[in-house]
């Protein structure tokens, strides 16, 4: 169930990402978006529209060796032409997104901002109004009102930025590090490749992972996040890549997917630290998320090349991540490297740390 992308990245809701009831986005998060209505889609896939409720899945520690680790590791976004962190500061992030200028809030920044508020002052766009994580909000424009979309690139792909109204605007660019990770896997494979992503929000990842040669499945609770996502799949001239989109409850597709014996080499999910499915589900990051954990490891081929887990949520270490997935991965080889997805400032150098990861790698 994805519609709860509303809780993520700077303390924000996921807007509607895939899964199990994700801010994703990401930004953080969880609070569920407006269900709009975006234009049919011949391509996307609602999946069981009536079925009984699933039985609580029975945990027990797997046996064998824990998968070697490494940690911490940090994965760094440098400034670079598609996207650049300018400043931060105050409370608030000063962003550069192809032409624009965009700030935002951002509660980690507890610094001082280090560029003259002259250089502030030229954003292009301004999100006020409500600051609380789950809050809605408007955005400002201070010279000429933008429309709701404007033309984006992410190494060479095309797709729409957004300014909705929880903060978002429509990518998480601190995980350009995993879409890169995950591109380099499905290359050097050299064999047929099948990527699962959860909560998939708008679909960069999706798209990354289709450019690179695999079969995607997308899965994102909230029809407008996949609407937009198929957008994005014409807007990159991707659309003769093979990419399932599918609204749907997280956790009850991959249960589905589960007993169909559906298997996939490489998992992404990126869950909220709240959220409501489809049908009302709901979804808590502490309670839920080892279930989850544990159908990835379920519907993984029998060799799978990764597994991703983001978390946006403050209130965890990325230790309690790392401990959950060298435990549910025990058994398997590989290794768990675990840590932080950062965004280098531009103006005085500093780190702004977004989300923690996990991830397994055979």
């Amino acid at each position: 169930m994805k519609s709860f992308r509303d809780k993520r990245r700077d303390g924000r809701p996921h807007p509607a990402k895939s899964g199990t009831v994700k801010p994703r986005p990401a930004e953080n998060r969880s609070a569920v978006k407006p269900d709009a209505r975006p234009r049919e889609q011949h391509n996307v896939k609602p999946e069981n529209q009536f079925e009984p409720k699933s039985a609580p899945r029975i945990l027990a520690r797997r046996e064998g060796a824990l998968p070697a680790e490494q940690l911490p590791v940090i994965l760094e976004v440098a400034p670079n032409p598609d996207y650049a962190l300018l400043d931060s500061g105050a409370g608030q992030k000063l962003e550069q997104y192809g032409p624009y200028r965009i700030v935002r809030p951002e509660g980690q920044a507890i610094w001082q901002k280090a560029l003259p508020a002259k250089d502030w002052e030229r954003a292009d766009a301004i999100f006020t109004g409500d600051t609380d994580e789950e809050g809605i909000g408007r955005w400002r424009f201070p010279k000429t009102p933008l429309g709701e979309t404007w033309p984006m690139k992410h190494d060479g792909i095309d797709y729409l930025g957004r300014f909705t109204s929880f903060r978002h605007v429509g990518v998480f660019p601190e995980q350009a590090s995993h879409w890169d990770h995950m591109a380099g896997l499905i290359a050097a494979a050299r064999r047929p490749v099948k990527v699962l992503n959860l909560f998939g929000y708008t679909g960069l990842a999706s798209l990354v992972a289709a450019r690179a040669g695999a079969e995607v499945t997308h899965v994102d609770a909230s029809k407008k996040a996949i609407g937009w996502a198929r957008e994005n799949q014409e807007m990159a001239g991707l659309g003769g890549k093979p990419i399932r989109w599918i609204v749907d409850d997280a956790v009850k597709f991959a249960e589905r997917e589960e007993r169909r014996g559906s298997r996939y080499d490489i998992i992404l999910f990126d869950p909220p630290a709240y959220g409501r499915g489809p049908k009302g589900e709901v979804w808590q990051l502490f309670e839920d998320l080892p279930d989850l954990t544990d159908l990835c490891r379920s519907i993984l081929t029998p060799k799978p090349l990764a597994v991703v887990l983001t978390a946006y949520s403050i209130r965890a270490s990325f230790f309690a991540i790392h401990a959950l997935m060298r435990d549910t991965f025990a058994g398997m080889g590989g290794k768990v490297e675990s840590g932080e997805l950062i965004i280098r400032e531009k103006s005085a150098g500093r780190a702004l740390s977004t989300s923690l990861f996990s991830r397994w790698v055979a």
